[in-house]
């Protein structure tokens, strides 16, 4: 006699996570996520390999983790003495962390190359492999020796030259649309992950005593309702006229909107973006008269936080246009960024747009280069 075997039913991320609610020793660790849900198109070896490579990060962050837990007691505070290639003086942690995430992902040879802010080049790794990371090892590091919370942010690229060969430098320039993968890790009073393969957002926390980052957050998107705008306002003078009206209008305490909103700047992106995630609320890094094109980084910055934004229900733009649509000309490229809710971000976008270029500084929706 034959015996039949009938395989289940595959179950929904929705119903997987209020199965996980129910008994919390089925919470899973990241890489089993990452298998039991394999991205969208995506083959089992591309799993495979995306597993391998967030593992590198996994070590890095936890590793990076630990210094920074102990920074006011080790000699690890204070800058190192030396200028990265955007001529800003780095810290003896922005120099640690970079060391530590080239260690761990070129030794498990999973990228064929890899970018770092801190860096004026790309590092040419393993020519056999068909991808390649991009990231800011330690964003907010001025706030290290006040003990504020810093953040890593990654980007993940697949590599447009045949594999065999080393990468060149048109692979990393692809716009943020072609990203594979992008995520951040927040080291505050718990550690965080949080990442997107471009099937929605998930995010993981460190537990300390196991070394393992267990999903924690579930399909993170941005509330509906938004009380958050988060920006610099000492550079209030420097602003675009748009930028400045889009302010305004956050003061104005409009009947039936749920304004004033509050203002909260910690001066860390991945701080600050992670609030107005789980909150709602705009992050605003606008252009100045003395930075027409923006100080954050398109490939290290921009690009991922705003894979994160779009797959969380949000937006991310330059002032006229997604971030993601922007073709870059060079690994160091400055941008403005505006993310956050998605009602916030298309009112901002509809005041600047119904300026003139003069009146928003020269800048028009192309952004000149």
């Amino acid at each position: 006699m034959t015996t039949m075997y009938i395989s289940p039913p595959k179950k929904t991320l929705s119903e997987t996570f209020e199965e996980i609610s129910k008994s919390p020793s089925l919470i899973p660790e990241l890489g089993e996520f990452l298998i039991a849900n394999t991205p969208h198109g995506s083959s089992v070896a591309t799993c495979d390999e995306l597993n391998r490579l967030l593992t590198g990060i996994k070590l890095a962050a936890k590793v990076v983790n630990r210094e920074l837990s102990k920074a006011g007691l080790a000699d690890i505070l204070g800058a190192a003495g030396i200028e990265n290639v955007q001529g800003e003086q780095q810290q003896k942690l922005d120099v640690f962390a970079n060391d530590k995430f080239i260690q761990a992902l070129a030794n498990r040879e999973v990228v064929c190359g890899i970018c770092s802010e801190e860096l004026d080049e790309f590092i040419p790794v393993n020519p056999n492999s068909k991808y390649l990371i991009l990231m800011d090892p330690l964003d907010g590091s001025s706030n290290i020796d006040v003990n504020v919370s810093v953040g890593t942010i990654f980007s993940i690229l697949r590599r447009k030259t045949p594999v065999g060969t080393m990468p060149e430098i048109s692979d990393f320039l692809q716009p943020g649309r072609s990203q594979l993968c992008a995520g951040y890790v927040l080291y505050g009073s718990s550690t965080q992950l949080v990442v997107t393969t471009g099937n929605g957002v998930q995010g993981f926390t460190l537990d300390p005593s196991l070394g393992t980052f267990y999903l924690s957050h579930p399909e993170l998107k941005f509330p509906s309702s938004a009380s958050v705008y988060s920006c610099n306002e000492g550079n209030w003078l420097a602003f675009p006229k748009g930028v400045k009206e889009f302010i305004d209008w956050c003061h104005d305490d409009e009947k039936g909107m749920r304004r004033p909103l509050s203002l909260r700047y910690i001066g860390s992106l991945v701080s600050d973006f992670h609030r107005n995630l789980l909150q709602g609320g705009i992050y605003l890094y606008p252009p100045t008269k003395k930075d027409r094109r923006g100080k954050l980084r398109l490939l290290y910055e921009a690009n991922p936080m705003a894979m994160i934004a779009e797959q969380a229900g949000g937006m991310a733009v330059d002032g006229f246009n997604p971030i993601l649509d922007i073709q870059p000309s060079s690994l160091h490229e400055r941008v403005p960024l505006f993310t956050g809710s998605k009602v916030l971000v298309g009112q901002l976008m509809k005041m600047m747009k119904e300026l003139s270029p003069e009146e928003n500084m020269g800048l028009n929706p192309g952004i000149e280069k």
